[in-house]
């Protein structure tokens, strides 16, 4: 169970970026959580009936646990792609779905969404590790 060094570059930096976000957030006051989960629930609403506090705990724990999956190469790739496309889907939900985010198409950034347009980079990292081939296989020449 070999591991490309593609796959390790991506995986590298989104784990890096992912974990470094969670430890961050690890101590949030209850004001930065509740503006996070206001965020978050308009793409997730469900997520607007945790307690704020609650809500950051499992964030920073979600984003360790993930970016820790991203830099472990005992991880296979395809199953820490799984698991940043379900997180940076969460997180496309919620950049389209909040109000001011993009301009009037819908998708483009507008200048108070740029820093969340960064979520699309996340998604394209994990179809990556997900649809990788394993290797270019061996052909056979017949003799």
């Amino acid at each position: 169970m070999g591991i490309s060094i593609a796959n390790a570059a991506l995986r590298l930096v989104s784990g890096a970026f992912i974990l470094n976000s969670g430890i961050n957030k690890l101590r949030i006051d209850e004001a930065s959580a509740a503006g996070l989960q206001q965020m978050a629930s308009n793409g997730v609403p469900q997520l607007a009936e945790l307690e704020p506090s609650v809500f950051g705990k499992v964030v920073s724990i979600s984003e360790i646990s993930l970016g820790s999956a991203l830099l472990l190469p005992l991880v296979p790739s395809r199953l820490a792609g799984l698991g940043l496309g379900a997180f940076s889907a969460v997180l496309l939900s919620s950049y389209l779905r909040t109000p001011g985010m993009t301009e009037s198409d819908g998708v483009r950034p507008s200048a108070d969404g740029t820093a969340l347009a960064k979520d699309f980079w996340l998604a394209g990292i994990a179809a990556a590790l997900i649809f990788a081939r394993k290797g270019a296989k061996k052909v056979k020449k017949d003799k």
